[in-house]
């Protein structure tokens, strides 16, 4: 593909809660045996995008051990191939990752030791299956100069934490939005942007004159009258976990045939490194009811409804609806846990109840957790 691929994984959000507070938001575990950048570094490879590039920041210490291996997204050539960036101290810089913008500008000689004429970027909290290529198309068609995929929101979603988009009838942007408190519109940007290389230095270098640092603010909004800058909309699966409610919507998702069916058995397929477990073990008394459990588990309880993440161990006469149980948990007997997120490498008493509500995801963190992954 004539296009080199940008991945802004950085970022951070209070939305998170305590899901954040150890790890990055694109390191989130997701679907039983993926992380959410699983999902982004498949469509570049799927699209045939050799040279990609991850722009970390926040809690990278899982994320990078994640990406410590190119093989598993067969990024590991000869040409092109798989870089991770961190905030780096130089002569010209001391600061960390300001802004989206500013991100890219700090390691902007990619960018300028790169041949390829275009750039493919997107951030690392999407959920989604996209093919780049057919992006560049309608890029290179419309004669853009910049280009954002964007989706068009169910009723009743919440539009107010992405940004709003509003096109004319040839698919040109004329009014972008980002984030407003109250709106009507349900057409969004899912973070996903097709430019030229040569544009894309310029417009960074212009903006880092200026003290700008943000790139939807900075570049898109700014230049949105100015630039020719078109929307490609997507109409297949699309969600940001950014939030308790989307993570914790997007994983049940996977519990609907139709949504697995589509990510791990059509084409292409969805890739993340492979650790060496053994399959998931039912114990006499195990009950297992419309549920993902994911391999180096022992089941000894019953479980409805729920993703269960890998290495968990499962205690007799326990109950579990409802709820995600992230790696390596270990939950003892006679436990009842509902509506709940339990975070990773905690150790979940005894004869203990957890409960939240449906509209409001209880997230458990003992006081006896291990090291996160």
């Amino acid at each position: 593909m004539r296009a080199i691929g940008i991945i802004l994984a950085g970022g951070n959000s209070n939305k998170m809660k305590e899901l954040s507070n150890k790890r990055a938001i694109a390191a989130m575990p997701v679907a039983g045996s993926y992380r959410c950048i699983d999902f982004a570094l498949s469509n570049m490879t799927n699209s045939h995008i050799q040279k990609v590039a991850v722009f970390t920041q926040y809690n990278t210490r899982s994320l990078n051990e994640h990406l410590n291996s190119s093989k598993w997204w067969d990024f590991g050539r000869k040409q092109g191939g798989l870089f991770v960036f961190t905030p780096t101290i130089t002569a010209d810089s001391s600061f960390w990752y300001r802004g989206t913008a500013d991100t890219m500008y700090q390691n902007i000689n990619f960018l300028k030791n790169s041949h390829e004429p275009y750039v493919v970027i997107t951030s690392g909290d999407g959920v989604y299956k996209l093919d780049y290529n057919k992006v560049l198309e309608y890029h290179i068609n419309k004669k853009a100069d910049i280009t954002v995929v964007s989706k068009q929101l169910k009723e009743g979603e919440d539009a107010s934490r992405f940004g709003i988009i509003r096109t004319n009838e040839d698919g040109r942007i004329t009014d972008y939005e980002e984030k407003p408190l109250k709106t009507s519109a349900d057409t969004v940007s899912i973070g996903v942007y097709v430019i030229r290389r040569r544009l894309l230095i310029e417009l960074l270098e212009m903006s880092a004159l200026e003290d700008r640092y943000d790139f939807v603010k900075d570049i898109l909004i700014r230049y949105k009258n100015i630039k020719k800058i078109y929307a490609y909309e997507m109409h297949t699966y699309w969600s940001n976990i950014a939030t308790v409610e989307s993570y914790y919507k997007t994983n049940m998702d996977f519990l609907d045939k139709e949504v697995r069916n589509y990510f791990f058995k059509e084409y292409p397929d969805i890739y993340s490194k492979i650790d060496d477990l053994p399959p998931a073990k039912y114990n006499q008394g195990s009950s297992v009811k419309n549920s993902i459990i994911s391999s180096g588990c022992i089941v000894n309880g019953v479980v409805e409804n729920s993703i269960v993440f890998k290495k968990v161990y499962i205690g007799n006469h326990c109950t579990i609806k409802n709820s995600i149980i992230l790696n390596d948990v270990y939950i003892g007997d006679n436990t009842y846990i509902e509506n709940c997120i339990v975070e990773s490498r905690d150790t979940i008493r005894n004869n203990t109840t957890h409960i939240g509500e449906p509209d409001n995801v209880r997230i458990v963190v003992e006081k006896n957790e291990r090291y996160i992954l």
